[in-house]
């Protein structure tokens, strides 16, 4: 199991952040924080794998509590979770070397697609050595093969996969599953199926368009 540090200042929001987390197969939620400096006690008390945190504390800037982690030598990772959309602190929160930086609002399965994909590369890195640049290369999220091969779930197949990913690349843009069903051919489901696939391999990053009224429109574009 990977254990997991919550660290947010609102209390439904955190409960709601450990609702999605226990959703997904390999993680758990040990623990919670509302502040910068309950999260660098709750970091030493329980040895977490992995941190979802707010970048905005009450106490202090998210940032500040990746510098006190790596100052008390924590082995611990970051996924920031924040409303911040400064660039300012997204390049400081990769400088800092952060696993991925996910912005409020989302839903349940951008944050399963992101902590699926931690997973993975987590698992890359298990093994005392690796046997070449294409295992560095996956630890570190860069999969190089935009191609799709043939172990893919069961039920989709290559020929499908291939054109799905052909009409993510030459969009202009980003696209929805409906706007793809119609460029390929195919249902509205299989499209979103397919998608989704190529998320969660880290070929699309997915982003949510809000309308007046139901649930925000998923649209895909392609990952370089």
């Amino acid at each position: 199991m990977i254990d997991v540090l919550v660290v947010e200042d609102d209390f439904m929001v955190a409960r709601i952040h450990r609702g999605f987390v226990d959703g997904v197969e390999g993680f758990r939620v040990v623990g919670s924080a509302d502040c910068g400096e309950k999260a660098l006690a709750a970091a030493a008390e329980l040895q977490p794998d992995l941190v979802l945190l707010d970048l905005y504390l009450p106490d202090m800037f998210g940032l500040d509590v990746i510098r006190g982690l790596r100052t008390a030598a924590h082995d611990c990772d970051v996924l920031v979770i924040s409303a911040a959309r400064e660039a300012e602190a997204v390049r400081a929160a990769v400088r800092q070397g952060v696993v991925d930086y996910l912005l409020k609002p989302f839903d349940a399965d951008d944050l399963k697609d992101r902590l699926e994909r931690y997973s993975a590369r987590r698992g890359n890195l298990h093994t005392a050595m690796v046997s070449g640049q294409a295992d560095v290369d996956r630890a570190l999220g860069r999969a190089a093969a935009p191609t799709v091969t043939s172990t893919l779930p069961k039920g989709m197949s290559v020929e499908t996969a291939e054109l799905v990913q052909r009409a993510l690349r030459a969009a202009d843009g980003t696209l929805s599953a409906a706007e793809c069903a119609t460029k390929v051919g195919i249902s509205r489901v299989s499209a979103r199926r397919y998608l989704e696939y190529l998320s969660v391999t880290g070929q699309a990053e997915v982003s949510l368009r809000y309308g007046q009224a139901g649930r925000p429109e998923r649209r895909y574009h392609w990952h370089a």
